[in-house]
């Protein structure tokens, strides 16, 4: 599955010192069927869990955004 970051997840990333091998590495255990889904996983080195939206399309995975979660909020 390819994975793709939008300009807008680059800029999050960049703007709270998230690395794309991070995300990539959470998305690559996950086995997700086609549509958005929301993603809420701890990560470690970061005080807070990450926050990634994803859209699934065929064999294309797109990044729509990644954050961390400020709340502490976990699902």
């Amino acid at each position: 599955m390819r994975i793709k970051f939008s300009r807008h997840a680059k800029r999050r990333a960049k703007l709270y010192d998230i690395s794309e091998s991070a995300v990539t590495d959470i998305l690559t255990g996950m086995n997700l069927a086609i549509g958005e889904h929301e993603i809420v996983k701890k990560v470690p080195g970061c005080s807070y869990p990450l926050k990634i939206i994803v859209s699934v399309e065929g064999d294309r995975l797109t990044v729509i955004t990644n954050y961390p979660l400020k709340k502490g909020r976990t699902k």
